[in-house]
């Protein structure tokens, strides 16, 4: 799954660290979602799409396989 995570966080001058604390979860998980190497949950995908005043929809894009 594809997101704009890292655009979001250089518009917000927030580092992985930072939106790691907010969210609850470690850098590492950051940088996983950030590269696609991750799907989240519902509740971190909505806890991200907050964190940005966004929603899940765009901060998040499905693509079918």
């Amino acid at each position: 799954m594809k997101n704009i995570i890292k655009n979001l966080r250089n518009e917000n001058d927030m580092t992985q660290e930072e939106l790691a604390k907010l969210c609850n979860v470690s850098r590492q998980t950051i940088i996983s979602l950030e590269n696609g190497k991750y799907n989240p949950s519902i509740s971190l995908a909505h806890k991200i799409a907050v964190i940005f005043n966004s929603t899940i929809e765009k901060v998040f894009i499905f693509e079918e396989e």
